[in-house]
């Protein structure tokens, strides 16, 4: 059973949102919902991609594990949000874990019915295949960051990146309700070398630091350290810098 807020979430999709009201309202018939409380799992590395997921309510973490344990945060999914499309599309495995940050409301279309109606609508297999364009942008750019980038820079990029996209704008800055320890796993660094870095942009009035909030203050300025990022040879210590390969199982959505 989808609700109200589960239909209107799927026809505000960019998915969806072209399709004739009788072609959404055959999508919601065949779309489930569920609840999953604050550190639930939706799906696991690994686990078979069956099903397309978009969020109704609440915040989804998207994470890839190591076999030794490490573990990185790739992205966080919000109310109008899709994932699960890469292993739905090929029938493998996915390639990264979905857990709710908080309470959240996920809706869920299976593959089997997802691939029958991209058989009856041509413009969805378009929207998804621009979809999954922009998956292997973003991909793309984390590679060349990690390969480009010291570690500084690419902590003032991906400051940036969640600030604007789950950040809350005020006359004060941007606040961003983080911890240091998830800003660190989102870079595979040590939450050590994302806390000196902080607390020096915190002395030149670029950030402001809380127990997990991090208000960006001085937006230009820490776009110029984008910029001003210097090679990975720079002599920064070989703990803080991105797993290559950690990298390249790198996917923003499982």
């Amino acid at each position: 059973m989808t609700t109200l807020a589960g239909k209107i979430v799927l026809q505000r999709s960019p998915l969806f949102r072209g399709l004739a009201p009788p072609a959404l309202e055959r999508i919601a018939s065949l779309a489930t919902q569920r609840h999953y409380g604050e550190g639930e799992i939706v799906c696991s590395q690994g686990d078979p991609g069956d099903a397309l997921h978009a969020v109704v309510t609440g915040r989804i973490r998207i994470s890839s594990g190591a076999p030794d344990g490490r573990e990185i945060f790739l992205n966080i999914m919000e109310p109008g949000d899709s994932f699960g499309e890469i292993a739905l599309l090929d029938g493998g495995t996915r390639t990264a874990t979905a857990v709710a940050m908080v309470p959240s409301e996920l809706v869920s279309l299976r593959r089997d019915h997802l691939f029958a109606l991209l058989e009856r609508e041509p413009q969805v297999a378009l929207e998804l295949l621009r979809l999954c364009g922009e998956r292997l942008r973003w991909t793309s750019g984390l590679l060349e960051d990690a390969a480009l980038l010291d570690a500084p820079a690419r902590l003032a990029k991906r400051l940036l990146i969640l600030a604007e996209l789950h950040g809350k704008r005020s006359k004060d800055g941007v606040t961003l309700r983080l911890s240091q320890e998830d800003l660190a796993s989102f870079l595979g660094i040590t939450r050590q070398a994302v806390n000196q870095q902080l607390q020096a942009w915190k002395g030149r009035g670029w950030v402001g630091l809380s127990r997990g909030v991090i208000v960006v203050r001085d937006e230009p300025a820490i776009r110029s350290r984008v910029a001003g990022g210097r090679p990975r040879n720079s002599g920064l210590p070989c703990s803080i810098i991105f797993p290559a390969r950690v990298v390249m199982r790198w996917s923003a959505s499982p």
